[in-house]
């Protein structure tokens, strides 16, 4: 008896659909209680992509924040000043 390559391709098909993708056991970011905590990881904070550290007066932007989408999500409440950076710090 042979199967025809069409049924064989949908019961691989089928056998890969019910397998658990390997995002479901993907960790979720960390979340800090403060900005102490986060800078443990995170020395001069968090940022989402494309971020700019909004600045007044005279006082330099930080650049050397760490760009990560996901830690910044996971924290956003974390960023006072809504620039997309959270605990920025020099």
């Amino acid at each position: 008896m042979r199967t025809s390559p069409k049924v064989l391709m949908v019961l691989l098909l089928g056998a890969a659909a019910a397998l658990p993708s390997s995002q479901a056991y993907a960790a979720s970011p960390k979340r800090y209680v403060n900005c102490a905590a986060l800078q443990h990881d995170f020395a001069h904070g968090v940022a989402r992509a494309g971020a700019t550290d909004r600045v007044k007066g005279r006082t330099r932007p930080v650049t050397n924040f760490t760009v990560n989408p996901a830690a910044y999500t996971a924290n956003k409440r974390l960023d006072a000043d809504a620039d997309g950076i959270a605990c920025e710090r020099r």
